[in-house]
């Protein structure tokens, strides 16, 4: 025996187990359940306080303060809304007439100035630019309570303090919105296409609304959602520059029942609640309305 094979006998070599990687079925399995808990808790999460408001809506005003919050105790429903509907001659169908006017027409015109300014940035090259795009990015950055005092200042020069303008024009003027209109625009409208339509002898304002409108109906859309949303929700700036009750916005005029149970002893919860929840249904309409531009964006996409 020599002498390499009697240190091999003596000192074996230990065995090595090799690791075994798991089953990629089994690991996409396991994947598949942690996203499935995922969107579960997410969901539960955004529901739990809609399904709160739906109950508190049903309710008396005993049954809100005494009877379980997330079960009901009672269809007082179509009570409250009577009610809601007749107060003070029926001032929340007015509410909800100038939300949807400030939402709905600010809006609008903010998403056709937003996609014509980024349209311009994004296929129209001329000398400042750069520092055009800059000032755009830089300017959505600031927070809207920041503006909101120099804006009410300039408003009341002007004598625009309490009048539908004082919430229209903000509204047209939305920086994000020009930025993501520029983003889109650079995505699908190629130079090619507005070279061969002024070939054709189109001009640019044909060509805008023609071409450019035509092909930018999902970002606008996109535009036009975000800006009904921020402008439905907003708060801050119609407290400020909207003085009149016949004025005010769905949130201020809610915000302004809900605070007469301190200053008059006035409880109007189940009116504010019912409100409140009221107030949900544009938005849901909207976001119905707008799923078929978004669905029609993404099968474009798919095809290119």
């Amino acid at each position: 025996m020599t002498l390499t094979e009697d240190r091999a006998r003596k000192n074996p070599t230990p065995s090595v187990r090799r690791r075994t990687d798991p089953d990629p079925a089994v690991r996409s399995q396991g994947g598949q359940r942690f996203l499935l808990l995922g969107l579960v808790l997410a969901s539960a999460y955004s529901l739990f306080p809609v399904w709160w408001l739906i109950v508190a809506a049903t309710k008396d005003r005993t049954g809100l303060y005494q009877s379980n919050g997330l079960w009901f105790s009672g269809m007082h429903l179509w009570n409250n809304l009577h009610q809601l509907f007749t107060y003070e001659d029926g001032i929340f169908l007015r509410w909800t007439a100038n939300s949807l006017l400030y939402a709905g027409v600010g809006s609008l015109g903010g998403t056709l100035i937003a996609l014509a300014t980024g349209y311009g940035l994004a296929r129209f090259d001329f000398p400042g630019r750069a520092a055009v795009f800059a000032c755009v990015v830089g300017s959505f950055l600031i927070p809207i309570a920041l503006l909101t005092l120099p804006l009410y200042l300039l408003f009341s020069e002007i004598g625009l303090v309490d009048t539908p303008w004082a919430m229209l024009i903000p509204c047209l003027i939305n920086p994000f919105s020009v930025y993501l209109a520029k983003v889109y625009t650079e995505a699908t409208i190629p130079f090619e296409l507005l070279e061969a339509a002024r070939l054709d002898g189109a001009g640019e304002l044909r060509i805008f609304v023609s071409i450019v409108l035509r092909m930018m109906t999902t970002g606008g859309a996109t535009v036009f959602l975000l800006a009904f949303v921020n402008t439905w929700n907003a708060f801050f700036l119609p407290l400020t520059v909207l003085r009149g009750e016949e004025n005010w916005t769905l949130n201020i005029g809610l915000y302004n029942w809900s605070g007469k149970r301190l200053e008059s002893g006035v409880d109007l919860t189940s009116l504010v609640l019912t409100g409140a929840l009221l107030s949900i249904v544009p938005m849901a309409i909207m976001m119905v309305a707008m799923r078929r531009y978004w669905r029609t964006g993404v099968t474009l996409g798919a095809l290119k």
